[in-house]
């Protein structure tokens, strides 16, 4: 009975051990409250575990059978927003301080603390060595101490990184170094020649983890020429860069590939390269959009693609009388506002007579009321209070083509467009059409 008894303690000491936990702390306190935790694979997450936090502090148990990789802790919505990743050994317990100024550091975990120190003294050296290059030096010598000093560094941290998980990021974020001097031409020629040469794109641990996704859109969005080009021929460059990225992704999963297309085509968009966004949409996205891990998200992309700024908006077709009209047909207007809303709708008829008022001043503003309507019996005298918009009608409400095409959930939805008819701003109120049309 005692060895059995021995067995059994040592086996449950073992299973004890082999459970780790992420704790730590929150600043400011008061505005934290939970917090999840994800384990993150290529194109996917699925979540493992979350915890409380009370005053500050939170200790987030790992279960036993956790799989090792990279974790995202998600501490507020939107959860795409309000996160920070770790490394997850299965080895160590993981400490660290979440401060909302500074970030997260670690005093807990050789995984995370490598990472951070790497990351912060390997950027460092890079920055040094691009400032050389922006003062115009030309010194020799201080160009041999800036890259002896990036490769001693690098060689450092890969060889105190080795048998760890850390090492994967280390070995693939090995900059370009050059082995003599160069003019600042070559240095960024040959930069953009090799930075692949590290970067292993079908790596599994890279690709679960914003390093990758990062590294891939910097090379999209920054691998330009020194020299000054056209916005026309900035945009054909970037379009090569991707796809460069693509065959670089030939071995990777589908839903990976959406993932990092779906985040190039969202900083193309916010970026207002309207030719690149549709390349990247056209191209990759339409087709990589089945194998999301959302099955509702290509039709949310294609409604996002088609209702983003920049993009020219959808077509509208009305008649006034007997006059077929169109919304691509409409000119002599500085600005377009599409305004849909229903004659059932008590905000609606609130703010479309304050809006009629207030744009009696703006002459070169142009409206199109679009009425989601079961029948005419309200829309035909509450339309005709408004005899200064254009006003075109879409039966079906929710489900009418319309409605359905600008995807709308509320009314009144604004879309306010600029003289070729793209989407410049959609905004949430009659007031704020008319600051934006101030400004």
């Amino acid at each position: 009975m005692k060895k059995i008894l021995v067995v059994f303690t040592l086996l449950f000491a073992f299973f004890a051990q082999a459970q780790y936990s992420i704790s730590g702390t929150f600043t400011p306190a008061s505005n934290y409250k939970y917090l999840l935790a994800y384990k993150l694979k290529p194109g996917s997450q699925s979540f493992v575990a979350n915890t409380t936090i009370k005053d500050g502090k939170f200790t987030l148990q790992i279960p036993e059978n956790a799989q090792t990789g990279m974790y995202r802790l998600v501490y507020a919505v939107p959860q795409d927003e309000f996160y920070f990743d770790v490394i997850y050994s299965g080895k160590e317990d993981v400490v660290l301080a979440f401060d909302t100024a500074k970030g997260v550091s670690f005093s807990s975990s050789k995984e995370n603390k490598i990472m951070t120190s790497y990351f912060q003294s390997i950027g460092s050296l890079v920055e040094q060595l691009v400032n050389f290059y922006i003062e115009g030096n030309s010194d020799k010598n201080e160009f041999r101490n800036c890259t002896d000093q990036l490769r001693t560094t690098q060689e450092a941290y890969e060889k105190q990184s080795e048998n760890l998980m850390v090492q994967n990021f280390i070995l693939a974020n090995r900059p370009y170094i050059p082995s003599k001097y160069e003019a600042v031409h070559d240095y960024i020629t040959h930069k953009k020649e090799h930075y692949f040469d590290h970067l292993k794109v079908d790596n599994n641990v890279l690709q679960a983890s914003d390093f990758l996704t990062d590294k891939l859109k910097n090379y999209v969005f920054t691998a330009l020429p020194a020299e000054p080009v056209s916005s026309e021929e900035t945009e054909k460059i970037i379009q090569n860069n991707i796809k460069k990225v693509n065959t670089k992704l030939a071995p990777a999963v589908d839903a990976y590939k959406f993932d990092v297309f779906y985040k190039l085509w969202k900083m193309s968009t916010s970026g207002g390269l309207n030719t690149t966004t549709d390349f990247i949409y056209d191209t990759y996205l339409k087709s990589l959009a089945s194998a999301s891990s959302d099955p509702n998200k290509a039709q949310e992309l294609a409604s996002q693609h088609r209702l983003r700024i920049g993009a020219k908006a959808p077509e509208l077709e009305w008649k006034t009388g007997s006059v077929q009209k169109k919304l691509s047909s409409l000119q002599g207007a500085e600005n377009y506002l599409l305004v849909f809303w229903s004659s059932t709708c008590s905000h609606c008829l609130k703010e479309l007579p304050a809006l009629h008022k207030e744009l009696k001043a703006y002459s070169s503003v142009k409206v199109i009321a679009v009425g989601l309507e079961d029948d005419t019996a309200t829309w035909l005298p509450e339309s005709s209070k408004l005899p200064n918009f254009e006003h075109a009608i879409a039966l079906g409400r929710w489900e009418s083509k319309y409605a359905q095409t600008y995807d709308i959930h509320k009314t009144p939805t604004y879309f306010l467009l600029d003289s070729d008819k793209r989407i410049i701003a959609k905004p949430e109120s009659d007031k704020e059409v008319v600051e934006l049309l101030k400004k």
